[in-house]
């Protein structure tokens, strides 16, 4: 009984955080205008004053209204793609390192790259994964845009079937008409090259067997993750299709 009193007077434990939530999305729709008004290399020039302001002592979380007005302006202009209210929060939930939970066509791929891009300012590199190699691919063509936009990089990590590693690693690059890659703005460097982006999209399988590799490896040179704190952990990551990702597979 008590419960269900409290519930309709405070309300449920999401929604108090949801409401919490609410009071950033509100400033950062009062930043909107303003950055609306800043010219592409004005906006472009946010990404480097951001950095600077970690490495003066900012948090993440200080910068996160401003970041992701950043992000949704950007992707305005570049994917013509604006974050809604919503989409805004769902970003916060990710980059709190929580699940956020969305049906189909409710723009997962959008979302995300409020959280990854607000992370990959720390410049450890972010590591979103998604279910399939395909997925990757098209995730990091039609994000890459964005991040390139705000000067950030993006790899791309896809299976090799047995061609060897290197043969199936890209990043994007505007310029690239796919020639060689057999997929455009996408350009084949090796899988250490597509780890050392800000941005590093691919599926849970290859993220794993390079980590296998790496530990297997006898020379640091061969190891392809980045390893910042030195004690083989990786940085951030964003997954995408939680559930089928993380779900045991009985395959």
């Amino acid at each position: 009984m008590f419960n269900k009193i409290a519930k309709k007077v405070f309300g449920s434990r999401n929604e108090r955080v949801v409401k919490r939530m609410f009071k950033d999305v509100e400033k950062i729709n009062v930043l909107e205008e303003s950055v609306k008004a800043l010219s592409d290399e004005e906006l472009q020039g946010k990404t480097a004053e951001f950095r600077q302001r970690l490495d003066n002592g900012e948090s993440l979380d200080n910068l996160l209204s401003e970041a992701f007005a950043v992000v949704r302006e950007a992707s305005s202009r570049v994917l013509g793609m604006r974050h809604f209210d919503v989409q805004l929060i769902g970003g916060m939930v990710l980059h709190q390192g929580k699940i956020a939970e969305m049906r189909t066509g409710e723009g997962k791929t959008l979302v995300a790259t409020l959280a990854v891009y607000l992370n990959a300012l720390e410049g450890k590199g972010v590591h979103v994964v998604t279910v399939n190699d395909y997925l990757a691919r098209r995730d990091a063509s039609w994000m890459g845009r964005l991040y390139h936009f705000l000067g950030m990089s993006t790899g791309i990590i896809n299976s090799s079937g047995g061609a060897g590693p290197d043969s199936s690693s890209y990043r994007f690059d505007p310029d690239c008409d796919g020639e060689e890659s057999g997929h455009r703005f996408l350009r084949n460097v090796s899988r250490k090259e597509a780890y050392d982006c800000d941005i590093t999209y691919g599926t849970n399988n290859e993220y794993g067997f390079d980590y296998l590799r790496d530990n297997m490896a006898f020379e640091a040179r061969a190891e392809a993750f980045r390893d910042y704190d030195g004690d083989g952990t990786l940085e951030v990551w964003k997954i995408d299709h939680t559930g089928r990702i993380t779900c045991e597979r009985k395959d």
